[in-house]
């Protein structure tokens, strides 16, 4: 059996509860499969097969998800297009794609013949799945913040074979997952692979996907739509708390409240773990292996949690190093790169950590997000953690920048805590004290709030280039 056949199993096992929820639009189990078949016939219709890439431009709705579907029943290879890409970055993405499905959400200008999704609904046919394990299934494209968009390339195999994309076995954490997961939101763009592994859990866990009108107003969405799960990030996490220091929201009907993309200063988790309640969970995963550990945030302290179902971790001279079949197989057509990370079946995360005696992840920093100060290294995630921890900081961020005496030096930008006012003599000596002078960063800036990148991460590159004028 190769995918979809088991989320298509699973759709036509109760075709009348809801998968998708979008306003007053309801689109049942039922119809959903039927629009991935009438997908998979206009596709198939327009050329689309096995090997052929087909570009997905579409915002998050049913007919979206149902178009990436049906280009995997036909064993086609899916690339989402994310909004707002320059045209260098979408004509690098699309260069070797065959046409593109498009819905007018998402602006399609390079030069690839588009197939509106109206245009493809116009026949059925009974979606049976072609797909080859060791062909590529998706293409899923980083944000390109380091120049070139890279291409993780997942495998039908990868898909099939994960824990995501099929029943969860009995008693797993992945069913404990899911078991939060009857109404999950769903937002963003369907070009994160992140959103639509979560909604794989939700739709394999029976729930349903609610889809809000409008961009979500994080925490106030959450109980208006009624919803028991939803992802976060680190910088919308940090807005949801300061709502609830000054407002009453009721979070009782949230079950998982995941929070993943970047590391969680402890002392920020503590009270998201207080004000949210046992529904706060931590994750830590990757684009090229989806999610690898999960915990609530009121038990292993400090840590990312233990690994998940069907995932190895190993710490090789302080590096993470991962094994676990829904794990990327290549950067797209990027040999060197696939080299560098993929080694006999394991996964290179190139970040730093230690797992502890009772099985939790714990990570320091990552390989490459480093300042090199007068040749030493010094990895911005502690330096980060040591200044957060200060009350008078409510976050704190640490990029390299150019400079003359010492090659690179450590820049801060700190987030002051709501109204408090951070000693900067006070920082240094807490950075000192915990990581040593050579740690404390050369310059300081306060900014009220953090760039955010399209990924929903924190944008740094922003906060260099803010100084670097």
């Amino acid at each position: 059996m190769v995918h979809p056949q088991a989320l298509l199993d699973e759709l036509a096992r109760a075709p009348e509860v809801p998968a998708f929820e979008h306003g007053a639009r309801v689109t049942t189990r039922g119809e959903l499969r039927e629009l991935i078949g009438r997908f998979a016939a206009g596709l198939r219709a327009a050329g689309a097969g096995p090997g052929v890439g087909v570009g997905l431009a579409t915002g998050v709705t049913p007919e979206g998800f149902a178009a990436l579907v049906a280009v995997h029943v036909l064993g086609a290879r899916a690339v989402a297009v994310r909004a707002g890409l320059p045209e260098a970055q979408l004509r690098h993405i699309l260069g070797d794609v065959a046409a593109v499905v498009a819905d007018g959400t998402v602006p399609v200008t390079a030069d690839v013949p588009v197939s509106r999704v109206e245009s493809l609904l116009t026949a059925y046919a009974e979606p049976v799945p072609q797909g080859q394990l060791d062909d590529i299934a998706t293409v899923v494209f980083t944000s390109g913040s380091t120049g070139v968009p890279k291409g993780v390339a997942y495998s039908y195999r990868a898909l099939t074979e994960g824990r995501v994309w099929r029943p969860p076995v009995p008693g797993s954490a992945h069913e404990r997952l899911g078991a939060g997961f009857g109404r999950y939101l769903l937002f963003g763009s369907l070009a994160s692979a992140v959103m639509v592994e979560q909604l794989g859990v939700c739709l394999f866990a029976g729930g349903t996907a609610v889809i809000p009108p409008a961009p979500p107003d994080f925490p106030g969405v959450l109980p208006r739509l009624g919803i028991t799960a939803a992802l976060t990030t680190v910088p919308r996490l940090n807005g949801i708390l300061d709502v609830l220091r000054s407002e009453d929201v009721d979070l009782g009907a949230l079950r998982r409240l995941i929070v993943a993309g970047s590391p969680v200063p402890p002392h920020k988790l503590a009270e998201a773990a207080e004000r949210i309640g046992p529904a706060m969970h931590h994750a830590y995963g990757q684009t090229e292996t989806g999610m690898l550990t999960i915990c609530r945030a009121d038990e292993g302290l400090g840590s990312v949690g233990k690994p998940c179902d069907t995932v190895e971790i190993s710490v090789r001279d302080g590096e993470v190093w991962v094994r676990t079949p829904s794990a990327f197989a290549e950067y797209w057509r990027d040999p060197a790169a696939s080299a560098e990370v993929l080694r006999d079946g394991w996964v290179r995360t190139q970040d730093l950590g230690q797992l502890d005696r009772a099985g939790y992840l714990h990570l320091s920093g990552r390989a490459r997000d480093v300042v090199i100060v007068n040749a030493i290294i010094h990895y911005t995630g502690p330096i980060e953690r040591a200044i957060a921890a200060c009350p008078d900081v409510d976050q704190a961020y640490v990029v390299a920048v150019p400079d003359e005496r010492t090659g690179e030096a450590a820049h801060a930008f700190l987030v002051p805590a709501p109204g408090r006012a951070p000693d900067l003599g006070e920082v240094r000596k807490a950075v000192a004290a915990e990581l040593g002078e050579a740690a404390v960063p050369a310059r300081f800036s306060f900014v009220a709030a953090v760039p955010v990148a399209p990924s929903g991460k924190p944008d740094k590159a922003a906060l260099r280039a803010s100084i670097m004028d």
